[in-house]
């Protein structure tokens, strides 16, 4: 990524909410530390931290915040602790996820993991508890079903709201 890259993103994403468009994906590569994870993420925090601030803020500031979910995560969580390399690698048991706007309390914590991160040791989410609580602070029904071809129905998610953070 280009120093700068992330920060400009963000204040195109704010325009175009300002204008209408209804979903907004922003990326930022370069997480996936296997090694070397101090300068990574160094480097990373650098590029994102107030870039997000920014973001939150100017939405915020321009009442855009209210009906606005912002939500930053990555794909799966991390190994508690190094590897051979000085980095982490993949580990679906336990994630951090920050969600913002559209409902959500502001300045909360939910849930809690063991001391060393490796498990969910308070109030665990899954997965598909994310996807409900995101469709339904979208207006879509979390209890939805999708009909394909053959006319089965399959549920949207399989998951419930996450009451504990709206």
């Amino acid at each position: 990524h280009r120093k700068g890259s992330y920060a400009r993103n963000c204040l195109l994403a704010r325009r175009l909410l300002e204008r209408g468009t209804r979903f907004v994906q922003l990326m930022h590569s370069g997480w996936d530390q296997h090694s070397n994870l101090r300068a990574g993420h160094t480097d990373n925090a650098a590029a994102v931290d107030l870039p997000i601030a920014g973001l939150l803020k100017d939405l915020k500031s321009r009442g855009l915040l209210q009906t606005t979910l912002v939500v930053w995560a990555g794909e799966f969580g991390r190994t508690p602790r190094h590897n051979g390399g000085g980095g982490r690698d993949h580990w679906g048991a336990c994630q951090s996820i920050v969600m913002a706007g559209a409902g959500i309390k502001g300045g909360q914590v939910y849930g809690k993991s063991d001391k060393i991160g490796m498990y969910p040791a308070e109030s665990p989410v899954s997965p598909g508890d994310v996807g409900a609580t995101i469709y339904s602070l979208m207006g879509v029904s979390p209890s939805a079903e999708i009909v394909d071809q053959t006319g089965r129905p399959h549920p949207l998610v399989r998951g419930d709201v996450i009451r504990g953070i709206l």
